[in-house]
């Protein structure tokens, strides 16, 4: 079904077959990557059926998606090719092995990690190697649920899985987490924020909900909808105090510049 309304739409079908809280990720992402000047290395960890890592091809980067689902990985393939974007590559990799990939350390001016992380289990050593992968002055946008969410449907709300089997291992993250893990890997924390407000956890639900019936069915009852969130979420998230889905993460990697600069103002560096 999805590979068929890509023939039909194009790349936006990637983001309007399934979840509509995938095209509220990518609306975020898309205002916070550049416009590449010299066909820029993209990573894309955890990249399930390839929308963000083909988005970004069609935007000039030379995009890897990196994902342990052979099935998945096929399907960004055959989307990739259906959207003309032959600069983004897919690989069946587990993400938890990351540091085994030395040829791909220092090699990406742009990490994206969505909605991937809540499903590992060390987390600290994933940002870890994510950060190996970026370049110096590299940057790291990733998604994941917000810890403070409330639970769209039932098995949002726990118990979290206690081994990585493909569920969530923890509910979400803050953004202190977030800090913390981002000094742990030596990237410089920019800022958070949030998306996936109110309209969408709730046509997500629909979805899910109808989706007993038959997933096509369930797809052709929201479509109608799927306008909504984008255009009214921001300004229900002002009104009322649900919580957004999921909390967005921007660290940049520091660059030599960056570093010889503290050591002109004499701040010490905690590497040492």
């Amino acid at each position: 079904m999805g590979s068929m309304l890509v023939r039909v739409l194009g790349f936006p079908a990637t983001l309007i077959h399934g979840d509509p809280l995938v095209l509220d990720r990518w609306l975020w992402l898309k205002k916070r990557l550049p416009s590449p000047t010299n066909g820029e290395n993209l990573i894309d960890v955890g990249c399930g059926t390839g929308a963000f890592t083909i988005g970004a091809a069609l935007r000039g980067y030379k995009s890897l998606g990196l994902s342990w689902d052979d099935r998945n990985q096929s399907v960004a393939r055959e989307r990739a090719l259906i959207c003309k974007a032959p600069s983004a590559k897919f690989e069946v990799f587990d993400v938890r092995k990351l540091d085994q990939r030395k040829d791909l350390f220092s090699k990406f001016d742009i990490a994206l990690s969505f909605e991937n992380i809540e499903h590992i289990l060390d987390d600290r050593k994933l940002m870890k190697d994510i950060a190996k992968c970026l370049k110096p002055g590299g940057r790291l946008l990733l998604t994941t649920p917000n810890d403070k969410y409330r639970p769209i449907s039932a098995h949002d709300a726990g118990p979290f899985s206690p081994i990585e089997d493909g569920r969530h291992v923890r509910k979400g993250y803050n953004e202190e987490r977030l800090i913390e893990l981002c000094n742990d890997a030596g990237l410089d924390f920019q800022s958070c924020s949030f998306c996936s407000g109110f309209l969408s956890q709730k046509l997500a639900y629909l979805l899910r909900l109808v989706a007993s019936i038959h997933p096509l069915f369930a797809w052709a009852v929201i479509l109608p909808f799927r306008i909504l969130p984008p255009i009214f979420d921001p300004l229900i998230s002002k009104l009322n105090l649900w919580p957004q889905y999921s909390i967005c993460l921007e660290a940049n990697k520091p660059s030599p510049a960056n570093n010889d600069a503290l050591a002109r103002t004499g701040v010490p560096d905690l590497d040492d």
